[in-house]
């Protein structure tokens, strides 16, 4: 899409954003809201309590207020967005509902108790908006999806336009999307602060603060040392691959980026395909619906840029000592004092089911997520141990700031050195970011705030009421540099080793360095050759022990033979494959059900959103190299367990191949009502074609490549990218899928440049009117596309 300024171009990506992705983006919204189950269920219901207690709403409405105070051309420019998204989804028979919303008090409302004191942080007061606090994002529960409940009807009104006058009289994104009916929802109001919100509950479960919990588990149960053993890029987390080939290693001279961002696959997905143009610049790239801009893969023509998961540890978990008292809650900070904390009650709506309220407590960490002053809700407290309350402090939370700065500077980026300085202002998530110019200037560094303070902040939760455990400013961003030409990441320890706890095994990035190492020259046409790589280097550690058995019966030995005979691909089509990941599988839980983890075996009883990082099969099923690797391991008879794995899965082996188990398993807000045959994948947790399963529990695969992409340098309409999905989320649109035999087969759209080229498309919709399509082709004309 093109318009006449910056402004206007926004206000056209909200829109057909909206068009596009209505469902979603009203989905993502009331997440980000924590009122989802008002129209999704019960078991929405632990996504939106979690929302609500760590204040996403009201932190994005405090970094709206700080943005707009340290950078107004970018607030106006975020309202150009929501006005378009709000034109996009408004519809004429859309009458507010006295239920509309169901959006909590105001944080300032009488019935809270709030007080100077109890603020967190003196970077800015709480906001006097009404809205909710903002939910989760792109980091669903393990196999899981919110499921249909009754529905109540949840109405809201047109929104104005961008002049204050009512929005359009059609709503093709709503109108097409038929999930709306199937719940009775019309979409609500999108304010200034929702894509910050949005962004915000996306990203509030990528650093896996969860894993805290974890560790001081097995702190508890294992000591010290045995936090080494299970520091892997565990259930919850999101990964990336990325590359950087400079020009003395292509066949151009010129640069060339790859890579591919691994996230829970969800349908619509997460990343949106664009390209934003304008007098000021002309950028094509992966957004994120529900965000303007483009921050985390773009091309401008002259500079380009990409990022993965740095594995940073940047958000602390406190054990709070509470009490009530008559004017409400105080908890005891480091200098041995009582202060008030912050605390006001909230509803949430659950569709077939009563309201439940949730009590909201802001200490000076910031709010508590797990547990208050009686503790947990379904829990015990150890004896003499004061009941279980926990808090998170979060940057954004702390300073107001998510780092929307960096979006239109990123835009207006011409140099690798404008892409720098944009990165100076990034906040969160903490990105390695590889970039590279035509003149020949190259980029790879750290972006993203992360606070300095003591070491065991970083491991486990700590004690709010004793010293020593506050921040202490901010890390220097670490920057790296190329080696022979080429730079690789993929979650492992590189540039962001001293600011992360657990990160990925090296075999992603060693895997795709040896292969670029294999060639003197690359081009950009041969890079998606490194994208479905699906060789299995930590097959070894199993391999290896499965080797030095002997004595087996006759059908293992056969077995035995068969798996050192394996050529380590992990293909669809491959029977190798299958018997190992049924054997990888079997030894997992054969290791789970070893009396020395039998304490980890029995998660403490903390809140639903948190238990997949506590789940100890998913752990051991992760960590299973470390484990086979280890020196000593708490008295585990490891021969014995590979030996007993290898006899249960000869004596009932797999029939098929691997992509008969190993399927991809997206998640949704609602079920599809005629569901899919979705397809078999290639691939594995650490192969460069990184779909990750749940050894021992499942060989589905909800996590994979969200999208991935090719960017050269010395000819933009050469780079090419691809979704699992499509652009449309529309279910009977035809780009809803159409994407997805290219993504299976590890094929790449080229990414068309030329405005002549691009062929306009008139979509008529049964469920629309005259109206609508009037609306759809004066929309197309407006933005070229």
């Amino acid at each position: 899409m093109r318009a006449g300024d910056a402004t206007e171009l926004a206000r056209l990506q909200g829109r057909v954003t909206a068009l596009d992705r209505a469902w979603q983006l009203e989905t993502e919204r009331h997440r980000a809201q924590g009122t989802s189950a008002s129209f999704l269920g019960p078991e929405a219901l632990p996504w939106d309590r979690f929302a609500r207690r760590v204040r996403l709403a009201d932190t994005a409405r405090r970094c709206l207020a700080e943005l707009d105070r340290r950078d107004p051309e970018t607030g106006q420019w975020l309202r150009a967005y929501v006005e378009g998204v709000n034109e996009g989804l408004a519809a004429p028979d859309a009458p507010l509902s006295p239920a509309s919303d169901l959006s909590p008090a105001s944080d300032l409302s009488p019935a809270s108790d709030l007080s100077p004191a109890s603020a967190p942080s003196p970077a800015s007061a709480p906001s006097p908006a009404s809205a909710p606090s903002p939910s989760p994002g792109s980091s669903p529960s393990l196999g899981s999806s919110p499921s249909l409940g009754s529905s109540p009807s949840l109405g809201s009104s047109p929104s104005p336009g961008p002049t204050g006058a009512p929005g359009p009289t059609a709503a093709p994104g709503c109108a097409a999307a038929p999930e709306f009916a199937r719940v009775a929802l019309t979409p609500g109001r999108w304010e200034p602060w929702t894509p910050l919100a949005v962004w915000l509950s996306t990203h509030i479960l990528f650093a896996g603060f969860p894993a805290k919990l974890w560790r001081e588990r097995v702190v508890e149960c294992l000591g010290r040392d045995a936090v080494g053993l299970f520091a892997a890029d565990g259930p919850g987390t999101s990964g990336s691959n990325g590359w950087l080939v400079a020009g003395e290693r292509t066949v151009t001279g010129q640069a060339v980026i790859a890579g591919d961002p691994h996230r829970f696959i969800e349908d619509p997905g997460v990343y949106q395909q664009i390209r934003l143009s304008c007098p000021e610049f002309d950028v094509v790239g992966i957004a994120v619906p529900g965000v303007p801009g483009i921050a985390h893969f773009g091309h401008t023509g002259s500079v380009a840029w990409a990022i993965t998961n740095a594995m940073a540890d940047y958000q602390d978990l406190y054990r709070e000592q509470l009490r009530r008292t008559g004017a409400g809650v105080e908890a005891l900070g480091p200098d041995g004092v009582w202060h008030r904390a912050a605390r006001h009650t909230e509803t949430v709506e659950v569709a077939g089911e009563d309201p439940v309220e949730v009590e909201v407590i802001e200490t000076d960490r910031g709010p508590v997520i797990i547990g208050g002053p009686e503790g947990l809700e379904d829990g015990v407290s150890e004896p003499g141990a004061p009941p279980v309350a926990v808090a998170l402090r979060y940057p954004p939370r702390v300073t107001g700031d998510l780092g929307f700065g960096a979006l239109l500077p990123l835009l207006r980026a011409r140099r690798v050195a404008d892409v720098d300085r944009a990165l100076d202002l990034w906040a969160e998530p903490v990105n390695v970011v590889q970039a590279a110019d035509t003149e020949g200037g190259t980029l790879h560094r750290v972006a993203g705030r992360v606070p300095v303070r003591a070491e065991a902040n970083r491991i486990r939760p700590v004690p709010a009421w004793e010293p020593g455990h506050d921040w202490q400013g901010w890390h220097e961003s670490p920057r790296a540099g190329l080696t022979d030409g080429i730079a690789v990441m993929a979650n492992q320890r590189g540039p962001a080793a001293p600011l992360g706890v657990e990160f990925a095994a090296p075999h992603r990035a060693d895997r795709i360095a040896a292969l670029l190492a294999r060639r003197e020259r690359w081009s950009a046409a041969e890079m998606p050759a490194l994208h479905t790589d699906t060789h299995l280097a930590s097959a070894a550690a199993l391999l290896d022990h499965v080797a030095a058995l002997d004595g087996l019966t006759g059908p293992a030995a056969g077995l035995r033979g068969r798996l050192l005979g394996w050529d380590r691909r992990m293909d669809a089509d491959s029977t190798g494959a299958a018997l190992h990941a049924a054997v990888r599988g079997a030894l997992v839980r054969q290791l789970a059900r070893h009396p020395a983890f039998a304490r980890l075996a029995t998660p403490p009883a903390y809140p639903e959103v948190f238990q997949p990082w506590l789940a100890l099969l998913p752990r051991i099923g992760y960590a299973l190299e470390h484990l086979l690797t280890a020196k000593e391991l708490y008295g585990v008879d490891r021969p014995a367990a590979v030996r007993a794995a290898l006899e249960e899965v000869a004596a009932r082996p797999p029939a098929g191949t691997w992509g008969d188990t190993h399927r991809l398993a997206p998640w949704r807000a609602l079920p599809p009502m005629t569901p899919y045959d979705e397809p078999a994948l290639s691939g594995d947790h650490d192969c460069v074609l990184c779909t990750s399963s749940v050894p021992g529990l499942t060989d589905l695969a909800a996590r994979g490549p969200a999208a991935r992409y090719v960017w050269d340098l010395a000819r933009r309409e050469d780079s090419r990218w691809v979704v699992p999905f499509g652009a449309s989320g529309v279910p009977d649109s035809p780009h809803h899928r159409d994407q997805l035999p290219l993504w299976l087969a590890g094929d790449l759209v080229p990414v068309v440049t030329d405005w002549d080229g691009l062929r306009r498309e008139d979509v008529v919709r049964d469920r629309g009117t005259h109206e609508e399509t009037d609306e759809l082709e004066e929309l197309q004309e407006e933005t070229d596309v």
